[in-house]
């Protein structure tokens, strides 16, 4: 007997329920009004932000990201973009904390180099074990490496993000396969993190059976932003769908749509 389709089917990180399984981010749009108005769009829940380049209210006088995404009705996902040492993520976070009250939910990220933006592991992985035992919820930016994103489950990240391809390069899933790795071993939400620019790019990552997808430059960067948003949101839903429906065996020949047996002349 086939599975019944699960229509009540929401995302779970670290015990808070989602409806919504695509996350963005803020950076790169034209101002701030484009950035409500793409987030509203992509009926997001849960919002990221790099905490070295976003005003949270410690710089009078500039534009206020809470003012956009307000802590009420989004999940803050203050993250640690541009850090390149485990040193440095650390502290991100914990200025984070400090600026949002004791806010412990956040996305680690420690980068190797600036030209592929890939994560550094060793330094990520540290990060992640000083992070959790000083309290913090972390879901982890990393490589498409099974190992890897199994020994930071292990760690106790509350999700694992490896990436679909190089940040803002809009080349999709390069590797499907590690991704499908990824998933058979875990029991944490896998969610693809990076390397989105088209709603099919998303679509492919939930039929794989990702618990979401992240992006932003896919969106800010889109002629219409906000269009995209939309695009995006809809792109997330089908492929969920898709994966619970369970597609088609591939096969190496054709397959008469009206089977042949049975017909009258």
């Amino acid at each position: 007997m086939n599975a019944p389709l699960k229509l009540n089917d929401p995302l779970v990180i670290d015990g808070q329920v989602y409806n919504s399984r695509l996350m963005v981010g803020t950076g790169k749009y034209a101002d701030m009004e484009q950035t409500r108005d793409a987030i509203e769009a992509s009926g997001a829940e849960i919002v990221t932000f790099a905490v070295r380049r976003t005003n949270l209210g410690q710089q009078d006088g500039e534009p206020n990201l809470l003012e956009v995404i307000s802590p009420e009705k989004y999940t803050l996902l203050p993250n640690t973009a541009g850090c390149y040492t485990a040193e440095d993520a650390v502290r991100t976070c914990r200025l984070a904390r400090e600026l949002l009250d004791g806010h412990n939910l956040v996305k680690l990220e420690v980068l190797g180099d600036q030209k592929t933006l890939y994560p550094n592991v060793t330094e990520t992985l540290a990060a992640a074990e000083t992070l959790i035992a000083d309290g913090f919820k972390v879901m982890v930016y990393t490589s498409d490496d099974p190992l890897v994103a199994k020994r930071l489950e292990e760690m106790g990240c509350v999700a694992v993000m490896p990436l679909g391809a190089p940040i803002g390069s809009g080349l999709g899933l390069r590797n499907p396969y590690n991704i499908r790795l990824i998933l058979e071993n875990a029991n944490v939400p896998i969610i693809v993190d990076a390397g989105v620019g088209a709603p099919s790019d998303a679509t492919e990552a939930m039929e794989l059976g990702c618990e979401g997808v992240l992006m932003n430059t896919a969106i800010a960067h889109a002629q219409n932003p906000v269009l995209m948003a939309e695009a995006m949101r809809d792109a997330i839903a089908a492929g969920r769908k898709g994966f619970l429906a369970g597609r088609m065996p591939r096969k190496a020949y054709a397959s008469a749509s009206s089977p042949i047996d049975g017909t009258f002349f």
